[in-house]
């Protein structure tokens, strides 16, 4: 089987997601190959390379979305080329380009998938339905290539193959009217400390914490003194008391850090689908039958303005 793997970078190495996926579909044997779309190809054509990706396929995106340049770019080399199976990270250039992509071959698609197995020609992605209440396995059918977004952290990235990809120099792609749009500015969001997805701690923050004052106090100095990152629950999001990107869950973020700590989130399914997977889960909520603590290997019942001030000062008092 021939797996293609939408490729992305960051800093000019393949992301965390991409290497996710190439790990998985190395698992899976067969050709694995990738596209990439941008500049900085070589560079990050080494990083795809140390995790087993044989041969890059290299787009100039010529100032215009990734997502638009990939689609039409993979839609003129499927039928030369013939892979069997295209993965994208369920990222926003993941899902545009899947999505166009999609539109461009009148083909269906399989979307937000945290597990794929392959036996013979049959592909299938596992997905959570019901609010993450319930996981599904489905069964690819019809024509090939079949086209499938993966969640992050839903396979462990880790390097294998040690080799020099081929790559392959993509020529001009008509991206057709969407083509037009030119990127004109870049801005990256400010961030202190790491990654939500990379961080090795998350503090979350729920309603429990009371009012949005109480989050820089309770949730961001305690994940400041963890050196870790912030996190949220989809209910203080919506409320507006913090920004999206904060977001953990189904509809948000995925993480898998060795220590999650959940401030005042009682614990819905579709928040333990973006954290379950943590090594060590600390919850602390003044409602003792809260659903959080189904998950958690050390549970606090109690007042978190008073449980997690006197955390903060003993972790302080350890230095």
């Amino acid at each position: 089987m021939k797996i293609w793997i939408f490729a992305e970078s960051e800093n000019g190495a393949p992301t965390t997601a991409t290497l996710e996926m190439v790990t998985k579909a190395r698992e899976l044997g067969g050709t694995l190959e990738a596209v990439y779309v941008g500049t900085d190809v070589a560079s990050v054509a080494t990083g795809l390379g140390e995790h087993g990706v044989t041969k890059v396929f290299g787009v100039d995106p010529d100032g215009v979305l990734a997502g638009v340049v990939g689609a039409a770019a993979i839609a003129g080399l499927i039928g030369a080329e013939a892979p069997d199976l295209i993965l994208f990270a369920q990222t926003y250039d993941g899902r545009d380009a899947i999505g166009r992509l999609s539109a461009r071959l009148d083909r269906t698609v399989l979307t937000n998938g945290m597990s794929l197995t392959v036996e013979g020609d049959s592909v299938r992605v596992g997905t959570a339905i019901f609010g993450g209440a319930q996981l599904v396995d489905t069964l690819f059918e019809g024509e090939k290539p079949y086209l499938a977004a993966i969640r992050p952290k839903s396979f462990v990235a880790a390097p294998g193959g040690a080799a020099t990809p081929e790559i392959v120099a993509v020529g001009a792609v008509d991206a057709g009217r969407a083509g037009e749009a030119k990127i004109l500015e870049r801005h990256v969001e400010e961030r202190e400390g790491p990654k939500l997805e990379e961080a090795v701690v998350v503090v979350s923050g729920g309603r429990g914490i009371g009012e949005a004052a109480n989050y820089e106090p309770l949730v961001e100095q305690l994940a400041n003194l963890l050196s870790g990152a912030s996190g949220a629950s989809r209910a203080i999001v919506d409320a507006g008391w913090v920004p999206y990107s904060k977001q953990v869950g189904q509809t948000g973020k995925t993480v898998k850090p060795k220590l999650y700590i959940a401030l005042g989130i009682s614990g819905a399914t579709q928040h333990m689908v973006g954290m379950k997977g943590s090594d060590n889960i600390i919850a602390v909520n003044k409602d003792g039958e809260a659903p959080i603590f189904s998950v958690a290997d050390l549970g606090i019942v109690g007042d978190l303005t008073k449980v997690v001030p006197a955390l903060i000062e003993a972790i302080k008092a350890r230095g």
